[in-house]
């Protein structure tokens, strides 16, 4: 198995991503944490742009959040720590919902009653498979 790191989106973000060789064809979290994390992620496709969650990660766990080959080369990440507080976002604006959902456009979020979230930018450089672990240093505060 072959795996390649790449350090840091910000010098106060430091998630790691990993690129696996295996036959499955999928995005992954890892939830490196003691606690019990919240995703959501964004993406486009051949329908446009989307946002969806929550996905529930318990501590020390791997979980796919889309399965099959990637279509893109960007995907978007929000995630939050349930249970000591912190999130894992950055500068790109995207809608969410606090319960599960599933929002397709690009749409002003506050007309439609849905609440704005900063995403991490994730480039996958075209891989169709990407792992990414989700560790207390690099949450914001």
């Amino acid at each position: 198995m072959q795996n390649k790191y790449i350090y840091g989106l910000s010098a106060f973000i430091a998630i790691f991503f990993s690129l696996t060789a295996s036959s499955q064809a999928d995005l992954v979290i890892c939830n490196e944490t003691s606690s019990r994390i919240g995703v959501s992620i964004g993406y486009k496709d051949d329908n446009g742009w989307g946002s969806e969650g929550w996905w529930n990660i318990q501590p020390e766990k791997c979980q796919p959040i889309l399965s099959g080959e990637l279509v893109s080369q960007y995907y978007y990440l929000h995630a939050i720590d349930y249970d000591l507080g912190g999130e894992w976002s950055g500068d790109h604006q995207m809608c969410v919902k606090p319960e599960s959902f599933t929002i397709r456009g690009n749409i002003t979020c506050t007309k439609q009653g849905w609440e704005t979230a900063g995403f991490l930018r994730i480039d996958t450089k075209e891989k169709t498979n990407w792992l990414i672990r989700l560790d207390d240093d690099s949450k914001n505060p």
